[in-house]
């Protein structure tokens, strides 16, 4: 698996947030300066994190985003979830794939060792610990 340059500014994103406060507004223009990422990109991934319920964001001349949560309440798995969608090594793995062959199938039984390893590790990993 390997997450997409999306994904790579979510996180930065979410970090800026939680480096900035809880419950502190930043622009979005704020954060595009400060992680180098393209404004326009910067809202489209804002976007997929508001509905994922990890942002809020507020319209207006003193509008901006700020964590929907406490940092230590936001998982890397969480953030790379509400971009990429569902974490799986392989579509064998995913949550909504019935493969007739996993019951037999070694390289499946395999994969998800891994999987559920990596998953722990991004279900570990807060938004806190980073900062």
């Amino acid at each position: 698996m390997q997450i997409t340059r999306q994904t790579e500014y979510a996180i930065k994103t979410m970090l800026e947030l939680a480096k900035n406060g809880d419950d502190v507004l930043l622009s979005t223009r704020f954060i595009s300066e400060q992680q180098e990422i393209p404004e326009d990109f910067l809202k489209k991934t804002v976007k997929l994190l508001a509905i994922a319920d990890l942002v809020i964001t507020q319209r207006g001349s003193n509008g901006g985003v700020k964590l929907a949560k406490p940092a230590s309440e936001i998982t890397l798995a969480d953030i790379i979830a509400a971009i990429e969608g569902p974490i799986a090594i392989n579509i064998c793995l995913s949550p909504d794939y019935h493969c007739p062959n996993k019951p037999d199938c070694k390289i499946s039984r395999a994969l998800e060792k891994a999987q559920i390893a990596m998953l722990k590790e991004l279900e570990n990993q807060t938004l806190a610990d980073m900062i």
